[in-house]
């Protein structure tokens, strides 16, 4: 089965290594943080109506400059010479940050080559601020004889004012550093089409197509017979022999190093998903048919929206996937929903979030001793909505959905989420802070036994809201208390099928009716 993962990817690899002694993989993709120094944030829809969007951070470009000295020791007992580089570049004029991060990628890569068969094939995609580095650690890790070739991959054209005055020239490609485990591993060359003015030269054509008369540079007697049967051979008047060479049999040209001809992805693009640093897919298919075959294990440790886990699933290859962001897991889990329908799900299995009541329970006690809230897989991995950042106090809300009731109008429906005691007096409040903020639905949740029959009273007087929007109408209770137990089961809250979600919905790649998503059905 194909498995998705939450969790830091060091955490999965030891895991991984620990199950299997060899290694089974048969092609590591990873695209990690390129240590720019930059966050990314992801964008959401605003509850604020003076805002276009609001932002939460997906993950930081950034890297912690004390914990390394631990990674710097922990790979001491690892691999000697790894360890020897990264304390040299310790002791040099080279900034902790960037030892910082080479020391995190180091110990990772190590598992990786660890997990990988000896068939396998390791593609790591980076730029020239850590390239020159991390060339040196795969050198380390994979050997130098198993270096296959520095990929370089044209994303971009230079265009516009602001590059053509920087004093030094446009940054448009990224470096793919293509290393394998041993000498023997699977290897599909790619072919790019020829151009126009190459396939002008065909100009003649006969009952079995168009062809062109090639130099035949070597021949035997066999060959020459062998086509003079077929009439497809001709002596010019230098006397040297020339073939018919047909367009239809043509391969195209053998892939070099340089990739110019896929494109970043267009802004304006149904591709784009709204998560930042997102790749094209066809950048993935090319380096999964170049280096696997069908029915292969595909990995990406770093897999941010999922475009490696899509490519391999559109090329029937099976997969493997792991994000330390919870965002980027749930998004991951949604655009194959989206693509494939809702049967894809039994086709994956999910690792690292709640599954069942007593993991849920477990979270909500010990939200402060981790770094993934109760309250944030609740309103963003189970309900798709948005956690309020601006909370600064209980008695608020949690978190938010949009939907829209006409093109230039939304309504929004108010998300508050309680893990400890809970009575009448909370959805008192909730109704409150509901009427206070106009909005149209109020979502309540909290685990099963703590619902009491006074608080369904409760909700049961705070009315309905009549909705008028996007061609049909239909009433839902003002307030709705959804259990953390029905939202596991999928049992959604009725509100507005034209209710946002935080990212953009992957196109289609067949009929599919499904109109809910939910990861635990």
């Amino acid at each position: 089965m194909n498995h998705l993962y939450f969790g830091d990817c060091l955490d999965i690899l030891k895991q991984l290594h620990h199950k299997n002694k060899t290694g089974f993989i048969d092609l590591i993709y990873i695209d990690p943080p390129f240590n720019s120094k930059r966050n990314y944030n992801v964008l959401f829809e605003s509850i604020d109506l003076k805002d276009a969007t609001a932002q939460k951070q997906a993950f930081a470009d950034t890297w912690s400059n004390v914990s390394y000295i631990d990674t710097i020791n922990e790979i001491a007992d690892l691999d000697k010479d790894l360890h020897t580089f990264l304390k040299t570049l310790s002791n040099l004029r080279v900034s902790d940050s960037a030892v910082a991060y080479l020391s995190t990628m180091a110990i990772r890569i190590h598992y990786m080559h660890k997990v990988l068969k000896d068939t396998g094939s390791f593609y790591l995609h980076c730029d020239p601020t850590m390239s020159h580095y991390l060339k040196v650690i795969c050198d380390l890790i994979f050997g130098e004889k198993n270096f296959q070739n520095e990929i370089i991959w044209k994303r971009a054209i230079s265009t516009g004012s602001s590059k053509s005055i920087s004093k030094k020239f446009s940054s448009d490609a990224d470096i793919l550093l293509y290393y394998t485990k041993t000498s023997k591993f699977t290897f599909n060359m790619p072919f790019k089409k020829y151009g126009e003015s190459y396939l002008s030269r065909f100009k003649f054509k006969d009952k079995k197509g168009e062809y062109r008369w090639q130099s035949l540079s070597t021949y035997s007697e066999e060959t020459v017979k062998e086509l003079e049967q077929k009439k497809e051979i001709r002596w010019n008047s230098n006397g040297n022999a020339e073939y018919k060479q047909y367009k239809q049999k043509l391969k195209g040209v053998a892939m070099n190093n340089i990739w110019d001809d896929i494109n970043v992805i267009n802004p304006m693009s149904n591709e784009r998903l709204g998560y930042p640093t997102q790749k094209p897919q066809a950048l993935l298919e090319r380096i999964i048919q170049a280096s696997s075959n069908e029915g292969d294990l595909i990995a990406d440790f770093f897999c941010g929206c999922g475009t490696t886990v899509a490519a391999a699933q559109l090329l029937k290859r099976n997969w493997l996937g792991v994000d330390i962001s919870h965002l980027a897991v749930r998004l991951i889990a949604k655009r194959l929903v989206d693509t494939y329908g809702f049967e894809i799900k039994h086709q994956f299995k999910l690792d690292g979030f709640p599954q069942d009541i007593g993991s849920a329970k477990e979270l909500a006690q010990n939200t402060d001793k981790g770094r993934f809230n109760f309250q944030e897989w609740v309103i963003e991995v189970l309900l798709n909505g948005v956690v309020n950042i601006k909370k600064v106090a209980d008695g608020g809300y949690d978190g938010y959905l949009t939907f829209n009731i006409s093109e230039t109008q939304k309504e929004f429906v108010l998300i508050e989420v309680k893990s400890g005691n809970v009575n009448v007096k909370n959805i008192r409040e909730f109704i409150h802070v509901i009427e206070k903020q106009k909005a149209a639905i109020g979502i309540f949740v909290c685990f099963e036994e703590q619902v009491t029959q006074p608080m369904l009273k409760e909700i049961k007087q705070a009315g309905k809201y009549q909705y008028t929007g996007t061609g049909y109408q239909s009433d839902f209770e003002k307030i709705q208390i959804c259990t953390v137990e029905d939202l596991m089961k999928n049992h959604m809250p009725k509100i507005p099928e034209s209710t946002k979600t935080t990212f953009k919905s992957a196109k289609k790649s067949k009929n599919d009716d499904t109109a809910s998503f939910g990861l635990f059905d």
